[in-house]
């Protein structure tokens, strides 16, 4: 979820939000990426995890008395395993690397059957990399006034620093990245990225 106001979403998160696993809150960072710049990013990023897809509805319908998103999606996780995964708690920061690929494919399981196939394994080798997720997007009703996003993936990377992030992203690991991202089946629409400074403000036990 993309809001135009940092404030007062992280107070709405300490809140009673049944079903929400953990939380993360996004706000701009600076890493340097030698292959592209995609601008300003969005002032505030909530990632909210739950189980169910009608906990998830049922949260952003609560959300919504805070003000309104101007971008929300549910999607699908999927997790991978990396070499190095660091384990945190609510209020320990570091970087993470949002990307979005809006589409549309032109055969979009082929698309994902084809990123998912190849570059999870080189994404997961990028120096100093500490977790690793990539989304598929799923039908959900969205609250009235939302703006509902429809991007066919979504993926991030997180780090310790944006200093960590921009010497894995001067890595040879990102040139190989670039070379499999040349390879995809064709795909219309823009690709985004943004770094951003990532807090827990709330965890559950799994």
């Amino acid at each position: 979820m993309t809001f135009d106001h940092p404030a007062p979403w992280e107070d709405a998160l300490r809140g009673e939000l049944p079903g929400l696993r953990r939380a993360h809150v996004y706000t701009p960072d600076r890493a340097r990426d030698p292959c592209l710049d995609d601008g300003p990013p969005p002032p505030l990023v909530l990632q909210l995890y739950f189980n169910r897809l009608p906990a998830l509805e049922a949260a952003a319908s609560a959300l919504r008395a805070f003000g309104r998103a101007s971008e929300a999606q549910a999607m699908a996780v999927r997790a991978y395993s990396v070499p190095e995964p660091v384990s945190r708690g609510a209020g320990q920061p570091y970087c993470t690397y949002l990307v979005a690929y809006e589409g549309p494919a032109e055969d979009e399981a082929a698309w994902h059957a084809r990123y998912l196939a190849h570059h999870p394994p080189l994404m997961a080798r990028l120096p100093g990399i500490r977790e690793l997720e990539i989304y598929t997007r799923v039908e959900w009703v969205a609250p009235p006034g939302w703006q509902a996003s429809h991007c066919m993936q979504r993926n991030k990377v997180a780090f310790d620093s944006a200093a960590a992030l921009t010497a894995a992203l001067h890595s040879p690991v990102r040139q190989a990245m670039r070379a499999d991202y040349a390879r995809l089946p064709p795909f219309r629409g823009a690709v985004r990225h943004f770094a951003m400074a990532t807090r827990v403000v709330q965890a559950a036990a799994d």
